[in-house]
């Protein structure tokens, strides 16, 4: 590569760094976090500016409003429905808390269906009818088994709720303006759970309906009102948050013209499928800790709603009518508790996000104390008084929690990141069914009330460390479009960009870091050498390139393309090919099979691969005469050839080579050394990992020295060579000073 090349390269590469750095306290105002005390405008005044309905929130609020009707009606007669089927409370909890599961599972595959494609509010219509015939059935169950049938439907069908509603909602509305659209569906949530209860206190003692009745009627209710939203459409993802942070850098760069290069990879080809989008999310620090939390908080949450049934009727004598009044109550002060956190909650927001986090934190801690004063008082206004501040607190979680951990993510991932929710709250809720189950059976119903004290303070310590991890991840989001959209301008300009560009990788096994912001660059068809000591973090490196391992932080972007949490399967397809220095074959296979599943893993037909394989023999002849031996009795140094000979079937863009002279003789070193050269010759760009400083110089213009985890040297490999400092701790450590002296002589 020339010197004017890379000088280009190194420009563009700045560039997209300096826009990174000046825009990003921009784009942070962009999504709402000001950073300052002032006041949010007025909800009326943000959609008046931006010409936007209160119909989504309306729809979604009433779609809310009805899921809970089947939910609290049960919770209300669920004493009842064990009298009538012949069940305990234990089995009804159990039932419950598998519905529960079922409600955690079916986002996953209603998540799957839009990451592709922006149809939520079509799901969202389709399974509001379904839910609402499920409810209607419940009325005919007869027996267990279809009284947990009925439940598993509801659960599943009912997960859109769960994974589709927030996120609709974040890109129905400005950032400014979400903490309140959440408190509002928050509250119509709550004002359902109002309306579900006073229905069924009034078709039981006023209509005089059976449970099987109000379940019967309720259903007709829910039917009519999800056929009432069918006006609600999808604006599409990211609509107020990453299509604003990318105008902020088109605005800044002048208008371009063309197309993205020939030679660059396109988005589909890098679009994450629904499993690398969760494991994505489970590496974002936020995201971990809350669904934690999240767990810890589904143990207290499920079985409280359960039980708290069971409390009033067996502690204070309430019968259907009154536990349904009680439970009307409890939800009411929800909703002015939602409606005064509004407006307080977007203030915070737009100062500090972690500081929503904390704040939820706090609220559930002093929730679960009170529900322990409540289950413990010996008056019944006391109790009334308690739970009803308890419910007011915990309401405000789940807008709080949710605006904090939904806008640390792209938009697209939100319904996953719901799913995910949905998932650790489920498994919450069964552990705590079996959990408090054991505790009623041996200190009664007052006793299993205020067990709900330990998980719920250690919830909430976990919640409150969550809050110091917000911002970076907030930041760390705003990044990566940025550095997005610059590259995508850039690359329509026709600026030469690098073929290969890790940025600031950050690694670690378990608790141990082993890679620290690591800047890493390879041009199309060149060499480079990557040196460095023994542990400083070089395999670990071309793990991170090719997939087998997965950043804590940064990026690796490919041809134009970020593909920093593509599978490695998918890598390879694109032309990235790594082999593994010593662990390149597959021992109990053949040569020739060896070498036929390295043209299979790219799909090619058998013609190809034969025509593949005879040139590997050609190359390596040592092994067109063992083509039937098995790789495991291979000489080293054939199982090497072996291994470079997966290059001369799958003709890589990009071949990380680890090791490839380690234990060998030099005959065999210098022939794999000579092949090396061939395939990069060919056009095949190539990263070498060596320890034998005079091979790896004397092949490549260009070298990285790696120490610690770090990039200590980035350069012509003949200034490396002049650095005796580098080379002397990583092969001569120890060793005197008149030995080491020659190292400048390497």
């Amino acid at each position: 590569m020339t010197v004017q090349g890379e000088d280009a390269t190194q420009d563009a590469i700045t560039k997209v760094e300096q826009t990174r750095d000046e825009l990003r306290q921009e784009a942070r105002e962009q999504l709402g976090v000001t950073g300052r005390d002032d006041a949010p405008p007025p909800l009326r005044e943000v959609l008046s500016h931006d010409r936007l309905s209160v119909y989504p929130l309306f729809a979604l609020g009433l779609l809310s409003i009805v899921d809970t009707f089947q939910a609290y009606a049960f919770g209300v007669l669920a004493p009842e429905i064990s009298g009538a089927l012949g069940i305990s409370k234990g089995t009804i909890a159990a039932a419950i808390a598998i519905k529960t599961l079922a409600h955690a599972l079916g986002p996953l595959p209603i998540a799957a269906l839009t990451q592709q494609r922006a149809r939520r509010a079509l799901l969202i219509v389709l399974t509001g009818i379904l839910w609402s015939l499920v409810a209607i059935s419940t009325g005919f169950v007869t027996a267990v088994a279809g009284l947990v049938a009925v439940l598993i439907f509801d659960g599943l069908t009912t997960a859109s709720t769960a994974a589709l509603h927030t996120p609709l909602l974040l890109d129905s509305y400005p950032p400014e303006g979400r903490v309140r659209a959440l408190s509002y569906y928050q509250g119509a949530n709550s004002l359902g759970n109002v309306l579900a209860p006073l229905l069924v206190a009034g078709l039981t003692a006023t209509v005089g309906l059976t449970w099987r009745g109000v379940f019967v009627a309720m259903g007709a209710m829910s039917l009519l009102a999800a056929l009432s939203t069918m006006r609600l459409r999808d604006p599409g993802f990211g609509r107020w948050d990453t299509d604003r942070i990318r105008a902020t850098v088109r605005e800044r760069e002048p208008a371009q013209q063309g197309s993205l290069a020939a030679d660059g990879l396109s988005q589909r080809d890098v679009t994450l499928g629904f499993f690398e989008i969760v494991r994505r999310l489970l590496l974002i620090p936020t995201i971990r800790r809350l669904l934690v939390g999240f767990g810890i908080f589904g143990v207290l949450l499920v079985p409280y709603q359960t039980f708290l049934a069971f409390f009033l009727s067996e502690r204070w004598n309430l019968g259907p009518g009154p536990r349904g009044l009680f439970v009307a109550f409890l939800a009411a002060v929800s909703v002015v508790s939602l409606a005064a956190f509004g407006r307080r909650g977007e203030a915070m927001f737009r100062k500090s996000p972690g500081r929503v986090v904390e704040l939820a934190a706090t609220l559930l801690a002093l929730a679960v104390v009170l529900i322990c004063l409540g289950a413990l008082s010996p008056f019944f206004w006391l109790m009334v008084l308690l739970l009803g501040l308890a419910s007011g607190l915990l309401a405000i979680l789940s807008p709080a929690l949710n605006v904090a951990l939904l806008s640390v993510i792209p938009a697209s991932m939100r319904p996953h990141a719901a799913a995910l929710i949905g998932i650790f709250l489920g498994a919450g809720g069964v552990a705590g069914a079996i959990f408090l189950g054991g505790i009623d059976r041996r200190y009664g119903i007052v006793g299993t009330i205020a067990s709900l004290l330990g998980p719920g303070v250690i919830g909430a310590l976990v919640i409150r460390t969550t809050g110091a991890l917000v911002s970076a991840d907030l930041d760390r989001m705003i990044n990566e479009t940025l550095e997005d959209e610059e590259i995508r301008q850039l690359s329509l300009a026709g600026t030469r960009l690098p073929m290969l560009r890790v940025s600031n990788v950050d690694f670690s096994y378990g608790q141990v870091q082993v890679l620290f912001g690591v800047d890493f660059t390879v041009e199309d068809g060149e060499m480079v050498a990557l040196l460095g000591t023994n542990g400083a973090g070089k395999s670990t490196l071309l793990k991170v390139i090719s997939g087998i391992g997965l950043p804590s932080a940064g990026s690796v972007r490919y041809r134009g393309q970020e593909i920093t949490y593509l599978d490695a399967e998918r890598r390879l397809r694109l032309g990235i090919t790594q082999i593994p220095g010593g662990r390149a074959v597959f021992g109990p296979m053949s040569v020739v099979e060896n070498l036929r599943v390295f043209g299979h893993t790219i799909g090619r037909d058998r013609k190809a691969i034969d025509a593949a394989i005879e040139r590997s023999f050609d190359a390596f002849p040592r092994l067109a005469e063992r083509r039937n031996q098995k790789a495991s009795t291979l000489s080293g140094g054939e199982q090497q050839m072996l291994g470079l000979s997966k290059a001369l079937i799958l003709r890589p863009r990009l071949l990380l080579v680890d090791e490839l002279s380690l234990g060998l003789a030099p005959v065999i070193v210098g022939q794999l050394l000579d092949m090396a050269r061939q395939i990069n010759a060919d056009g095949t760009a190539v990263v070498l990992v060596e320890q034998s400083v005079n091979i790896a110089l004397g092949l490549v213009d260009h070298a990285y020295f790696m120490e610690k985890g770090e990039i200590r040297f980035d350069g012509p490999s003949g200034e490396l060579l002049e650095r005796g400092d580098l080379l002397r701790a990583v092969f001569l450590e120890g060793v005197g000073d008149g030995v080491g002296n020659k190292v400048g002589n390497v």
